[in-house]
């Protein structure tokens, strides 16, 4: 009687961690496992001018499984075609989901109106800094079929916008124009369009904010968000409401912190983000995939190895 007590009390406990793992797994919308960890490779600086290849490997060894691509010195794919960084990450053993790409062409002053510290100032000094002698890359503005093509090329699922101007009524009609043509662009070859947003979307603007203008004068299966989890902290904005508000229209998360004291980005864990109860809100934002990302990482291969730790410890 009491090994079979302590056989059946052992199922239970099975049962009940098999059942809370499947849980987990559930509330990523329509998923049946949770999606990979995967990193937006902004965070690693120049690595991927300087050793695309095994700068990949390095995070398919921390665990990483899926990657967002970011615009550099050579361009939106690093220098290589959409094709060849494709079958770069596969053979890395990741998959690559998503591309940022520029809105429209930023004067100087526009992106200033982006900080909100010192600190953001001279972040963004630096950024200026580090491209102001590369060739102008493609914009959504002026080369938005030309984008979604290459999205396509690549075999990609999301083209996103990293940024564009909204400091105006004129800036956000124009962000409009351009993302509505881009998500007809996007869906013409499979892709899914979407915007990320920084601090600045939630400002108000001539009794607007960008953030609701956009989202409202759009077509919530054009134009998706990808919500930056850390921009929208720092901004006072809740991002389970914003969930709420909007459910469904988030399939991308920025998971990004941010440091209590300088308000910087900081490693995933460390700062203010409330990462656990953003998860438990997966299925109402219709997230699918999310990329870690920290501006300016110090150390990028172990800032990101200690934020891929933690998440993986969160989740799973």
């Amino acid at each position: 009687m009491e090994r079979r007590k302590f056989i059946q009390s052992g199922a239970i406990g099975v049962t009940g961690l098999l059942l809370g793992q499947y849980a987990k797994a559930e509330f990523f919308s329509g998923t049946k496992a949770a999606p990979g960890i995967g990193l937006q490779l902004y965070t690693l600086g120049d690595l991927m001018i300087t050793d695309p290849k095994g700068t990949l490997q390095k995070l398919a060894a921390i665990g990483f499984k899926e990657v967002e691509t970011a615009g550099s010195q050579k361009g939106n794919f690093y220098g290589f075609k959409p094709k060849e960084l494709a079958a770069m990450i596969k053979d890395a053993g990741m998959t690559w989901r998503s591309a940022h790409v520029g809105g429209a062409p930023f004067t100087l002053e526009q992106v200033m109106k982006m900080a909100k510290t010192a600190d953001d100032s001279a972040r963004i000094q630096k950024m200026m800094e580090r491209y102001k002698d590369m060739p102008k890359p493609l914009n959504l503005k002026e080369n938005y079929q030309e984008l979604a093509d290459a999205a396509a090329e690549g075999g990609i699922k999301y083209l996103v916008c990293s940024a564009i101007p909204v400091n105006s009524l004129d800036e956000m009609k124009t962000a409009v124009d351009v993302f509505s043509k881009s998500g007809e662009a996007c869906k013409k070859v499979g892709v899914q369009f979407a915007y990320h947003n920084h601090t600045s979307e939630f400002d108000e603007v001539e009794g607007h904010r960008p953030f609701d203008y956009i989202l409202s004068n759009t077509g919530k299966d054009l134009v998706k968000m990808e919500l930056d989890l850390a921009w929208a902290t720092k901004a006072k904005q809740d991002p389970v409401a914003l969930f709420k508000l909007h459910p469904g229209r988030f399939p991308l998360w920025h998971v990004k912190d941010i440091d209590k004291n300088t308000m910087n980005p900081a490693e995933v864990g460390t700062g203010i983000v409330d990462f656990k109860r953003i998860f438990d809100n997966a299925k109402e934002s219709g997230m699918k995939y999310f990329f870690v990302e920290q501006d300016g990482a110090p150390q990028p291969l172990q800032n990101v190895t200690n934020s891929y730790n933690y998440l993986n410890k969160l989740l799973h």
